[in-house]
């Protein structure tokens, strides 16, 4: 094949590749990126959009499951079936729409699709071994965009009943038994969907409680709800393998017994490694920190040229963060100054209820030497939340107690992802309590909650 030259060449296609590729295209730089599968990565198509469809269709299966039985608001229905195969004929319609979308987009903007795997032989220079032979490309900046996949443990291999968070995506069939390996976000949002769709679900978390790094006051809801659904949940366990006959998983609970789990399947969800091997890392040098690719402000690595966005670089893994990353990558190139100076990444635990963090805590602003003043509304005096029946919940404010200013916002409580953006604006915009306090907030809405808590902690909330 004939020698590809570019002035920008992505490795990678997913949120932080694509939307890299997308700028750069606007801003009319010669672009190509590399993908080995569908656009669109991880998040896409085996993560963020597939497991979101999978617990909206289990939430929706729960309550018609509640209909069938005596409620409060008087609806009659027969016992529900769920048939899943038809679920992931409607799951995987939705990420095809995508898929679509994204390649339509790039297409759009003028940026040349290299399918295969590609791997550097040089700081400049890689191959891409694609389904019609070797694709050599030259290219002035290089974007590593590589993403991450799931840890495996060695005792519990991927394959057969050992299942990644990928797998557990694309089952036909719900399983009778779940064990979940692991209490963190992407563990408790499969272990809630199956659980809700009728699966009998065990949680084995080393950690003392479930979503380790979370405060106990945002866990509570969470923990309270699995109860109510069923899910056992051991922690201080640690699992060690399968049974004998391999129908278990083997336990060690947090007594030092040894303990079988039945279980038709076993999700491991451990966390997630960047992805560094297969594609010429050796063949460059690269500083690492850790596992992970060291970047600066402005995601350059140690290599002049070469950037790293995403996963590749470390925490936290989340695709807005990879986003913003290579939306500010492709304005670089472009002669623009940039860096990275984001105040704070909002976070979002699709539980049930949701959790949502944006920058600091209570505990990380007091870590940090703050003096502060911080405050909670419940959501069962939340107008909007107690006619949706869904009350469990708060949202929570953190600020400096001399100058108001807030250092961060927390929520738990059904639908609340959706508030993540309002306090990430809060904290981009350097807004304090007075001007939360002061923006009316529209009635009757669960934002009216932001609003009440910042009230509070000024020491005057009105529907409290």
């Amino acid at each position: 094949m004939k020698e590809i030259k570019t002035k920008l060449l992505i490795i990678g296609a997913g949120p932080g590749g694509y939307i890299c590729a997308i700028r750069a295209g606007q801003l009319g730089i010669d672009t190509v990126i590399i993908e080995a599968g569908k656009p669109g990565g991880t998040c896409l198509n085996v993560g963020c959009i597939p497991s979101k469809a999978l617990i909206h269709a289990a939430e929706e299966f729960e309550k018609a499951v509640h209909f069938s039985g005596d409620n409060a608001l008087g609806i009659s229905a027969s016992a529900p079936k769920i048939n899943l195969k038809k679920t992931l004929e409607w799951k995987n319609g939705i990420v095809s729409r995508l898929n679509s979308g994204v390649a339509g987009l790039l297409k759009k903007h003028g940026v040349k699709t290299v399918e295969g795997w590609a791997k550097f032989r040089d700081g400049k220079t890689v191959a891409v071994e694609t389904p019609t032979g070797t694709q050599v490309i030259r290219a002035e900046y290089i974007v590593i965009a590589t993403g991450s996949a799931p840890i495996e443990l060695p005792f519990l291999p991927f394959g057969g009943r050992v299942i990644s968070s990928t797998e557990a995506l694309s089952l036909n069939e719900v399983p009778a038994k779940l064990a979940v390996v692991g209490g963190g976000y992407i563990g408790l949002e499969l272990g809630i969907a199956y659980a809700k769709l009728g699966s009998e679900v065990t949680v084995v978390e080393a950690a003392k409680a479930v979503l380790p790094l979370y405060d106990k006051d945002l866990i509570r809801p969470v923990t309270k709800r699995m109860k109510e659904l069923g899910i056992k949940v051991l922690t201080g366990a640690k699992a060690k393998g399968l049974s004998s006959k391999g129908d278990a998983l083997l336990v060690e609970n947090g007594s030092g017994k040894d303990v079988k789990i039945p279980a038709d399947k076993i999700l491991v969800t451990v966390g997630r490694k960047p992805v560094t091997e297969g594609w010429g890392l050796e063949e460059i040098d690269l500083f690492m920190e850790g596992r992970f690719i060291r970047i600066n402000d402005r995601c350059e690595t140690s290599m002049r040229g070469i950037y790293a966005i995403g996963d590749v670089t470390g925490e936290p893994m989340l695709a807005h963060r990879a986003m913003a990353q290579g939306e500010m990558v492709a304005e670089l190139i472009t002669g623009e100054k940039r860096s990275w100076d984001k105040v704070c990444i909002p976070a979002v635990c699709f539980t049930d209820p949701e959790i949502v963090t944006a920058g600091l805590s209570p505990d990380e602003a007091r870590a940090r030497g703050y003096e502060i003043k911080s405050d909670l509304f419940p959501l069962q005096a939340n107008g909007r939340a107690m006619s949706m029946e869904r009350e469990e919940g708060f949202v929570r404010i953190v600020a400096r107690a001399d100058n108001h200013l807030v250092l961060g916002i927390q929520a738990v409580g059904s639908g609340v992802s959706e508030l993540s953006a309002s306090f990430a604006l809060a904290l981009e915009m350097g807004a304090r309590l007075e001007d939360i306090a002061a923006t009316i907030h529209a009635h009757p809405t669960q934002s009216e909650a932001l609003q009440e808590a910042a009230l509070r902690t000024l020491g005057h909330a009105l529907h409290i």
